[in-house]
């Protein structure tokens, strides 16, 4: 049965984060508390929060989220965790020692009895404490607090900041490695600037769903995208400031769908990054642009040849 997003009443294994991406080193901590959940005979949850803590610590500040709301959801729904406690995180929240988070949060209202931290995880106003102290805290409240692993080989040390670092150099399949899925974009075609179709290249322009969600490296990239109607296309997307065509400071996401010739105004379409092919450029003219559109197709179809 699919996890519900709820407050849990019952005594229970849970763990604490964020969990922005649910990359390969979320998904092996989950896996370690469903473990020691089937151990204990409770069952396992996840606590998390309504929105990600820095919109309310510092709303000035832009964010870059691997995740929406809506596809954290879905993803942590996919782990097979029994419950998902989704906690409004607000400044009273904020100034919650460690101590009186675990007690008035996890001990009271959430009956927590075995907490499972990630190897590197700090939680609480002002994140002094380490693992020694919520054991000794958990001790004074009846809760058995028990250290994860962290994940080994080659994605020893994932996490939300790498990956997010990955992006914006471009380097997708390093992060799609490191996230354990192919990062994407979702969004609505809205009015474009029609110079493609001019050029053979007709583009549809991506509005994303999410101002906060982060947009990767500005340049050229190999992509599948998924249409409305769960039809899959491939393409081509480029990302920047169109400096061939005197754009200004107005930057665009537009994508190429390859053998596709409807109308694709005002559709939902969703982005999924494949390959960096290369970084965005000015021509001395729309031929010499067009000429390179040709090779970008074609580097783009031997990419996804090549991983077909």
């Amino acid at each position: 049965m699919r996890p519900e997003l709820c407050i849990n009443t019952m005594p229970c294994v849970a763990t604490i984060g964020v969990f922005d991406g649910v990359h390969t080193g979320h998904r092996y901590l989950i896996q370690q508390v469903k473990q020691v959940a089937r151990q204990h005979r409770l069952a396992s949850v996840l606590v998390t929060f309504t929105q990600h803590p820095a919109r309310v610590l510092r709303p000035d500040v832009p964010m870059s989220l691997l995740t929406t709301s809506k596809e954290k959801d879905l993803l942590l729904q996919q782990t097979g965790v029994d419950h998902i406690v989704k906690l409004p995180f607000t400044h009273e929240l904020s100034q919650l020692s460690a101590q009186e988070f675990m007690r008035q949060v996890l001990h009271d209202r959430l009956h927590v009895q075995v907490l499972v931290i990630g190897y590197d995880h700090r939680f609480g106003h002002g994140r002094t404490e380490g693992f020694e102290d919520y054991v000794r805290m958990g001790k004074e409240m009846g809760m058995e607090v028990v250290e994860a692993s962290p994940l080994q080989g080659n994605l020893e040390g994932t996490s939300s900041s790498k990956i997010r670092k990955h992006l914006l150099a471009g380097n997708v399949e390093q992060a799609n490695a490191l996230l354990g899925y192919t990062y994407s974009l979702t969004g609505k075609v809205i009015d474009g600037f029609h110079v493609g179709r001019t050029i053979g290249f007709p583009t549809a322009n991506l509005q994303s769903d999410d101002a906060d969600k982060l947009v990767p490296r500005n340049g050229v990239y190999a992509v599948s995208v998924q249409l409305e109607n769960g039809t899959e296309a491939a393409g081509m997307l480029n990302i920047g400031f169109r400096p061939t065509l005197d754009n200004g400071t107005e930057r665009s996401i537009e994508v190429h769908l390859f053998d596709f010739h409807d109308n694709l105004y005002a559709q939902q379409l969703r982005i999924q990054f494949l390959h960096f092919i290369r970084q965005e450029q000015k021509f001395e003219s729309l031929a010499a642009l067009q000429t390179q559109l040709r090779n970008d197709e074609q580097a783009c179809r031997s990419v996804m040849q090549a991983g077909s």
